[in-house]
């Protein structure tokens, strides 16, 4: 090796511990970070992601009620959780915005609306936004797949069409979740969350 390949290595360290320190998104391939917080679920029991975790996977999907972004995926995200949860996928929804910012995102609301549309799956309270932060999460909605194995094998967004369903062309988190089940690989591993900012608690 070079002495200017040996000079640069520290350099290299340097930049990878300012990308860690700054944030972003999990990688693929990492693990459920924070996997002990406890949070509140629309049944006013606590719940944290080791229990929601399944052998066949697990779905974290960030999001929340007043987002217009959000509204437009929640049948989806809705009809998906239900329809994998009973494969045997753990599924749980995460609100982390903070309701002084958004009335319409505060626990009475995510009561009604996991009630409206028949979620059959958590919706779960993240009280700090630190759970959102060590996802790298920003956006409402926001999906995190996790494989068998506990990996991270898709991150993004539900699909590629919120506003017209029946014109969607590319079921992401579909195609994910079927591959997850059926031991394949995923064939779009990250995609852009299109959606509103999470309102994050200071």
């Amino acid at each position: 090796m070079t002495r200017k390949s040996l000079l640069a290595i520290p350099v290299l360290f340097g930049f990878a511990a300012f990308a860690a320190l700054a944030g972003g998104a999990l990688p693929i391939g990492a693990t459920i970070p924070m996997a002990d917080v406890k949070m509140k679920n629309v049944d006013g029991k606590e719940l944290d992601l080791a229990e929601v975790k399944k052998p066949a996977g697990t779905l974290v999907v960030f999001t929340c009620n007043h987002c217009p972004f959000a509204k437009m995926w929640e049948s989806r995200i809705v009809e998906l959780g239900n329809t994998y949860a009973a494969k045997g996928i753990g599924v749980v929804a995460i609100n982390a915005n903070d309701p002084k910012v958004a009335t319409d995102d505060s626990f009475d609301v995510m009561q009604q609306r996991a009630k409206e549309r028949g979620m059959r799956f958590p919706y779960a309270v993240d009280a700090t936004s630190n759970l959102a932060r060590a996802f790298g999460a920003t956006k409402t909605p926001e999906a995190f797949l996790f494989d068998k194995e506990g990996k991270l094998v898709y991150h993004g967004a539900i699909d590629d069409n919120g506003q017209e369903p029946s014109k969607v062309e590319n079921a992401y988190l579909k195609l994910a979740l079927e591959a997850v089940l059926n031991g394949g690989d995923v064939p779009v591993k990250e995609t852009k969350s299109i959606g509103c900012g999470i309102k994050f608690r200071s």
